[in-house]
C-alpha cells in the first residue's frame, strides 16, 4: 500500500541543501486518492504475497514438546476495508490504521514428537484483524527521499484452522487447545514484515536515477533540497528544479530565488516552478551553442514581399546590388545573451538579445560576410489550460535594429527595422502563436497524469493546481 501512496510523492534525487525552483504540496484529498489505490493494489497482489512459515513448539509436561510448523500458505481470499491514512506532524510522515481486515489462508501442517511425524493441509481464517503504523519520511545526504518505520502495532481478533489429513482427528482437539499460541505466533510476524517491505522501497528509492531526460539535449534534476515537512493538511517536498545540458554540465550564472507556494481551492496537489528552473533550460540551450538558426530564401514563402536576396536588401543598402547583384542571401541569427524569462502577475515576459550575421551566397556556394546587426526586443506571453493541454498566446513589446558592423559600408536601420517589424508581426508571430494555441499535453510521472489542471503566473513563479488520475 505504501508503495502506491509514495507514487504521488514524484520521489527523486542527486544532491541537495540549494534554494528550491521547484516545489510540490501534496493534500489530504491526494493522500485518500493514494488510499484507494493502495487498497485496489493490495486486492490484487494479495493472493502472490508470500507468507512466511510459522512455527513453535508446545509443552506436554512430563511427556515432553512437540513441535509443529505451518507452511506453503497461500491466501485464498481477502476482505480489506480502505485503510485510514493521515498526516502525521508528530513523527514527520504518514499514519496508516486498518480494522476489520479479514484473511482466509490455505497452506501444510506439520507435527513433529519424537520419532512421530505427522501432516497434512489446512485451512485458516485471521478474522477482525487490526494493524496501526507511521513512517517517518526524510532525505539522505545525496537527497533520496527515505522512509522508516516509526512504529507499528498488530493485533488479531480471532483465528479458525481446519485441519485434514493425517492424523488431523488427533491433531485437531490439540490445534484448538493452542490456537491462542498459533495467533500470537502469527501477529509476531506482521510487523516485521511491514518493516521489510519499507525497507525494501527505501532502497528502491536510493538506487532511482532521478535526472529525467527531456529531450535529447536537456535533463532535469530534481533532487530533495530538504527533508518534507509535514503538516497536519499537506505535505510539502522542495526540489532542485534545475535543467542542464546533457552534454554540457554547466551551472547558471545566476541562483534560484525563494518563493512561497500556497494551497488553494480543492486539488489534491500544487506544483511551484520558479523563474531559475526556466532560465536554467534556456541557460543550458545557450551554454552548448543551440540558440541559433540560419535562414535562407527557400524557407520565405513565395507569396512574400521580403524575400532574401541583395535585390531586396538593395532598398536599405544602395550599395549591396552594386558589390553583389542578383546574388541569394542567408542570415544566421545567435542569440547574444541567455533569454530570460521573467514572471509576473498572469504574464510571463522573455527578452531577447540577438545578432544577425548576414552573408551573400556566390554560385560556387560560398558564403561571404556582409554586415551584422544587433536586435534587442521583448515579447510577454499569457499561458493557461484548455482541453487538457497547456496552451499559450505571445506578443510582441519591443523590437529595435542596430547596425554592429559592416563589409558593405555604413547604412542606416530605420527602414530596415520598420520592415522587421512587419515581418515579425505578420509572418513570425502568426506561426508562434498558432504553435502555442496547439497546446502540449504535460508529461505524466509513473502513469500519474494531472487532470483538470489550473494554470496561475504569479510574481517570480509559475503554480499549478490539480488532481491526478493513474
Amino acid at each position: 500500500m505504501l508503495s502506491s501512496l509514495v507514487l504521488l510523492l514524484i520521489l527523486t534525487a542527486h544532491s541537495y541543501g540549494e534554494t528550491p525552483a521547484m516545489k510540490l504540496i501534496l493534500t489530504k484529498k491526494a493522500l485518500q486518492y493514494g488510499s484507494q489505490l493502495g487498497t485496489q493494489w493490495m486486492q490484487q497482489k494479495v493472493q502472490s504475497v508470500s507468507i512466511p512459515q510459522v512455527q513453535g513448539s508446545v509443552s506436554l509436561g512430563l511427556l515432553g514438546n512437540v513441535d509443529y510448523v505451518l507452511s506453503e500458505m497461500t491466501v485464498t481470499r481477502c476482505i480489506l476495508p480502505e485503510p485510514s491514512v493521515q498526516f502525521d506532524e508528530g513523527t514527520g510522515g504518514l499514519q496508516t490504521a486498518v480494522t476489520g481486515l479479514s484473511i482466509w489462508v490455505s497452506g501444510r501442517w506439520n507435527t513433529h514428537y519424537g520419532l512421530i511425524h505427522d501432516g497434512g493441509s489446512f485451512d485458516l481464517s485471521l478474522s477482525n484483524i487490526g494493524m496501526s503504523s507511521a513512517v517517518k519520511l526524510g532525505n539522505d545526504h545525496m537527497g533520496h527521499l527515505t522512509i522508516s518505520i516509526a512504529f507499528c502495532s498488530a493485533r488479531i481478533s480471532d483465528i479458525t484452522i481446519n485441519v485434514q489429513g493425517g492424523g488431523s482427528l488427533l491433531f485437531k482437539p490439540f490445534v484448538d487447545r493452542n490456537k491462542g499460541q498459533i495467533k500470537s505466533q502469527i501477529e509476531g510476524k506482521i510487523c516485521p514484515e511491514i518493516r521489510r517491505l519499507v525497507e525494501d522501497l527505501t532502497q528502491h528509492l536510493t538506487a532511482m536515477d532521478v535526472s529525467v531526460s527531456v529531450s535529447h539535449n536537456l535533463i532535469m534534476e530534481l533532487p530533495l533540497t530538504s527533508a518534507p515537512s509535514v503538516q497536519s493538511s499537506n505535505l510539502h517536498l522542495d526540489f532542485k528544479g534545475e535543467f542542464y545540458n546533457a552534454q554540457h554540465h554547466t551551472e547558471p550564472t545566476f541562483q534560484a530565488e525563494p518563493f512561497t507556494l500556497t494551497p488553494h481551492g480543492d486539488y489534491m496537489l500544487h506544483l511551484g516552478l520558479s523563474e531559475f528552473s526556466v532560465n536554467s533550460a534556456s541557460y543550458a540551450y545557450f551554454s552548448a551553442g543551440l540558440l541559433q538558426v540560419q535562414i535562407n530564401d527557400s524557407m520565405i514563402p513565395p507569396s512574400s514581399p521580403f524575400h532574401l536576396n541583395t535585390s531586396f536588401f538593395g532598398s536599405f543598402i544602395p550599395q549591396l546590388p552594386k558589390m553583389f547583384p542578383n546574388m541569394l542571401m542567408e542570415l544566421h541569427v545567435v542569440a547574444r545573451e541567455v533569454p530570460m524569462f521573467r514572471f509576473i502577475s498572469d504574464e510571463v515576459d522573455l527578452g531577447l538579445l540577438a545578432s544577425v550575421k548576414a552573408f551573400a551566397i556566390h554560385p560556387n556556394k560560398t558564403l561571404v560576410p556582409l554586415f551584422k546587426l544587433n536586435i534587442n526586443s521583448s515579447f510577454t506571453c499569457k499561458v493557461f489550460f484548455s482541453q487538457g493541454k497547456m496552451r499559450g498566446s505571445a506578443m510582441m513589446n519591443t523590437f529595435t535594429l542596430a547596425l554592429a558592423s559592416s563589409e558593405v559600408g555604413i547604412f542606416q536601420t530605420t527602414i530596415l527595422e520598420n520592415v522587421m517589424k512587419i515581418g515579425m508581426k505578420t509572418m513570425f508571430l502568426p506561426k508562434l502563436n498558432a504553435k502555442l494555441s496547439e497546446g502540449t499535453v504535460l508529461p505524466s510521472f509513473h502513469q500519474l497524469h494531472l487532470d483538470n489542471p489550473v494554470v496561475k503566473v504569479e510574481v517570480g513563479f509559475v503554480a499549478i493546481s490539480s488532481d491526478v488520475t493513474v
